[in-house]
């Protein structure tokens, strides 16, 4: 659970700052800014890109999968919202911010984006981790004589 909850927040952030990053600078590609989110969150989340260049047991490949395979899942989460649910401006507005609903601003889809690839990979990364690596204490067979 923890893990989870770590993973929403990681990925929340990275969105939310690449999201104001893009509505910053202007672009109005948020489709881009969705799929650079899913990237990062892919490089960053879970077992960031530095921890497996660190092991030598691990290849950086798995970084570079998990960046690949972010970016589609930013771009396709950003279809999903944009082209196939496709809401109405006037039904989600929470805040008008410079004539933007709230859903529709980049940061705040950005960041949902984050926190949906975000959780998935922390949570992903966790199960069958073992952080101790492979020196882990075993208990030794007790000898019956």
């Amino acid at each position: 659970m923890i893990k989870l909850l770590v993973g929403l927040l990681k990925g929340a952030v990275i969105g939310g700052a690449v999201g104001y990053g893009a509505w910053a600078a202007h672009l109005s590609a948020t489709w881009l800014a969705c799929g650079v989110v899913g990237a990062l969150v892919g490089l960053i989340v879970g077992r960031p890109i530095w921890s497996l260049l660190r092991d030598k047991d691990s290849t950086s490949v798995i970084a570079l999968l998990k960046m690949a395979f972010g970016f589609g899942v930013g771009v396709g989460l950003w279809a999903l919202v944009a082209k196939a649910w496709n809401p109405p401006q006037d039904m989600l507005v929470v805040a008008q911010i410079s004539t933007v609903s709230l859903l529709w601003w980049s940061p705040t889809l950005c960041a949902a984006v984050g926190a949906v690839y975000g959780a998935f990979v922390e949570v992903d990364d966790a199960v069958g981790h073992n952080p101790a690596g492979d020196k882990a204490i075993v208990p030794a067979k007790s000898k019956k004589s």
